[in-house]
Order: structure tokens, then C-alpha cells, then sequence
């Protein structure tokens, strides 16, 4: 058992104390996810509209907060602007146990959103600056499990929470989301810093804002990354209005995702070795996407409930190696393209994909998807696959505007890119 934990967890010193800062801020976030809409409207008192104008409101601003806040890392010191930032979300959190009305929930909710997107950018930054190229996609696989792990506990203790559905319940599990960025903060404290950059004269404050083909790969990304409301919102809508399977297949969509990811992530990522790796897996994780929505189609049919719960793991299952193998890729080419100076507010930039889903997928997927039935299944699986081929194309564009060579090793592309 020890050696299994063992394989799932990276090398010890800064790697490790930056997968243990992930799990804390995952189980925290899991919780949240799990708990917040009751939450804001049980114990917050805000109506339903409220909750959603708030949270869109906090994650646009979140979205646009990213670069900055990544530049941020850059020019004062990834370590210490990761630590601030673990405490500002922390706070955020902690003030929702005692705000009661709109404006202090915006307010709370903006700040969670954007110390979270900056978060992510220090991470990331950290990561890069801390890890040799040529480890950096297998240590973020490492660290991506951890998190699905960290939010099954979360989901968890979530779920304790709604089973009780009281205010203490739900009060509890919030301080516990606070506690869980107390901890991270501590933990991002104990890595060693990196090098601060300092701009050259006459170059861009935001140079990543002026990098065409890097925003045309984010952008890419953004669009991949529109399978987490499948998982999270639309495909539990379509279980219970469109098929015949029980209702705990709903909680099947997330058990085969979090544990599939935790578990496997790590071994599929070791195939991603360079950009030329990285763009066939972003395109195999396209050709998992369709067949996972093409799957989630056929579940229309008159299907008996076990055969339909059946098929919703198959297609369940289909869009988690989907998730991992579009990881695995984008990762690799968000650090590979990145110059090594920049990398807070070129992650901070190519970070914003998940606000960006959370921002647009929930109206656009259900619109397609609950409106047109199968064929709207079959549309959004073939725009996936489209986005994925489009990655090799883009990959290759970025890299003549950096004389970086997508046939060489990580340690080439560094080297070229010097």
C-alpha cells in the first residue's frame, strides 16, 4: 500500500510540497463546488439569480485578472505572490461565513475568483522554474492527480454536508475550505524561490497579450476545456431528463472522472515528450471526446435503466481519457512555448481556459446539448475533434516565431528558445 502512495506521489522536496499545496487547495475546492449553490442560498439568503450573476461577475473578472496577476509573479517572485495569493482566497472564503447579503458576496466572490486564477499562475510558475523542462509535463501529471484526489475528499465532505443540510452543516465544511488555503500558503512558503525577471526596455508590460500564436493555442485549449460542464452540469441534466438510468448514475459521471484521473493521469503523461508528442495527444483527445459524446448519444434510446447506467460509464470513462490525454499535451505546450523569463503571465494567460468554460459552457452546452438531443451530442463531439486537429497547425506556427523545433527534447526547446 505504501509503495502504491508512494508511485502516486512526485519526488520529495519542492515538487512534492507543491503537490501536497494542491491537494489542500483541491479538497477546499471540492467542498465549494459540492456545497456552494445550497450554501449561498440557504445560509447567504440570495435568491438563485443572485448566486449566478455573482459567480459570472467574479469569474469574468477572474478571467482578466490571470495575465496580470501572473506578470505579477514574474517580476516579484512566484513563491511570495503564490503565498499571498493562497491567503487572499483564504480570507475570501472565510468571509462567506459571514456575509449576508449581494454586494458583500460580490465582493468575496471577486476576490476568490481572482486570487484563485493568480494562484494558479504562481503554481505553474513555480513549477517551471523549480523543475527541469524535460520533467515538467510528468510532475504536473503528478500533481493533476493529487488534485482529483483532493476533490473526492472535498466532494466528500461536501456530501456529509448536504446529507445533514444545516446551517452548521454547511458552516463547517466552509471553515474547512478556508483552513484548506491557510495550509497551501504554508506549504507554497516552504519551496525554494525562483528568479524575479525585470523588463527590458521597450518590451511590452503583457508581452504575452502581443503573442498571436500563443493566444491562438489558448484559445484551442479554452474550447477543450469545454468538457468540464459535460461532467459537472450537463451531462447530470441529460441523465435525468433524457435517459432511463437510475439517479445514481449521475454520481458516476464524477466517481469514473476523479478516479480515473488520479490514477491514470500520471501514466498517460509519460507518453508527452516534446511538442511534436504533445499535439498527437491533443488530437487523441479529441478523437475521445467525439467517441465519449457519440457514446452519451446513443443513451437516448429506449435503453433499460442498467444498460443505460452501463453506457453512461463507457461514455463516462471515453471523456476522462479525453481530459488526461488533453492535459497531458496542453501542459507541455503551454511550458515549452512559454519563454523562460515570462512564465507566470504566459500560464496565467493559457490558465484562463478553465474561467472561460465555467463562463460560457453552462449556456452554450445546454442549449446545444438538452435543445437538440443526440445531434447536438454529435455536433459538440465533432467540434472538439475539429479544435484538437487545429492544435498541430498552431503548435507548429508558434514555434517558427521562436525558432523552436517541434521535433526536439524539452531540453533542445529550451535551449533553442534561449
Amino acid at each position: 500500500m505504501s509503495r502504491r502512495l508512494g508511485q502516486m506521489l512526485p519526488p520529495a522536496g519542492a515538487p512534492r510540497d507543491l503537490a501536497m499545496a494542491q491537494l489542500a487547495n483541491s479538497v477546499g475546492d471540492g467542498a465549494f463546488v459540492v456545497t456552494s449553490a445550497l450554501f449561498f442560498t440557504r445560509v447567504v439568503g440570495l435568491s438563485t439569480a443572485e448566486v449566478g450573476l455573482g459567480l459570472t461577475v467574479a469569474w469574468l473578472l477572474g478571467f482578466l485578472a490571470g495575465v496580470p496577476l501572473g506578470n505579477l509573479a514574474d517580476r516579484r517572485g512566484a513563491r511570495g505572490v503564490g503565498v499571498v495569493l493562497a491567503l487572499t482566497t483564504a480570507t475570501a472564503v472565510g468571509s462567506f461565513l459571514f456575509v449576508r447579503g449581494f454586494a458583500a458576496f460580490l465582493i468575496a466572490a471577486i476576490v476568490y475568483a481572482c486570487s484563485q486564477t493568480g494562484l494558479t499562475a504562481a503554481r505553474q510558475a513555480l513549477l517551471a522554474g523549480l523543475v527541469q523542462p524535460a520533467e515538467r509535463t510528468r510532475i504536473r501529471a503528478f500533481l493533476q492527480s493529487t488534485v482529483n484526489a483532493g476533490l473526492a475528499v472535498g466532494a466528500l465532505l461536501g456530501g456529509i454536508a448536504l446529507r445533514f443540510d444545516t446551517k452548521a452543516a454547511y458552516l463547517t465544511v466552509f471553515a474547512i475550505d478556508a483552513l484548506s488555503f491557510l495550509i497551501a500558503a504554508a506549504l507554497i512558503r516552504r519551496v525554494p524561490s525562483i528568479a524575479v525577471t525585470v523588463r527590458s526596455k521597450g518590451e511590452p508590460r503583457l508581452a504575452v497579450l502581443h503573442d498571436r500564436p500563443y493566444a491562438v493555442l489558448a484559445l484551442i485549449n479554452s474550447i477543450m476545456l469545454l468538457f468540464m460542464p459535460l461532467i459537472s452540469l450537463v451531462g447530470p441534466l441529460w441523465i435525468v431528463t433524457r435517459t432511463n438510468a437510475p439517479s445514481w448514475a449521475v454520481a458516476s459521471l464524477m466517481i469514473v472522472n476523479t478516479l480515473g484521473v488520479a490514477f491514470f493521469q500520471v501514466h498517460i503523461a509519460k507518453r508527452v515528450k516534446d511538442l511534436r508528442t504533445a499535439t498527437r495527444s491533443v488530437r487523441y483527445a479529441g478523437i475521445a471526446m467525439l467517441a465519449a459524446c457519440a457514446v452519451f448519444a446513443t443513451t437516448a434510446a429506449n435503453l433499460s435503466p442498467a444498460i443505460a447506467a452501463l453506457v453512461l460509464v463507457i461514455a463516462a470513462a471515453l471523456l476522462t481519457v479525453g481530459e488526461m490525454k488533453l492535459a497531458s499535451g496542453a501542459w507541455e505546450i503551454s511550458f515549452g512555448l512559454a519563454p523562460a523569463d515570462k512564465q507566470g503571465q504566459y500560464q496565467g494567460f493559457f490558465g484562463t481556459g478553465p474561467a472561460v468554460a465555467r463562463m460560457l459552457g453552462p449556456a452554450l452546452l445546454t442549449t446545444v446539448i438538452l435543445g437538440w438531443g443526440p445531434i447536438g451530442w454529435i455536433l459538440v463531439g465533432v467540434l472538439f475533434l475539429g479544435t484538437s486537429c487545429a492544435a498541430g497547425p498552431a503548435v507548429r506556427w508558434a514555434a517558427r516565431t521562436r525558432a523552436v523545433d517541434v521535433e526536439a527534447t524539452p531540453s533542445l526547446v529550451e535551449e533553442n528558445a534561449a
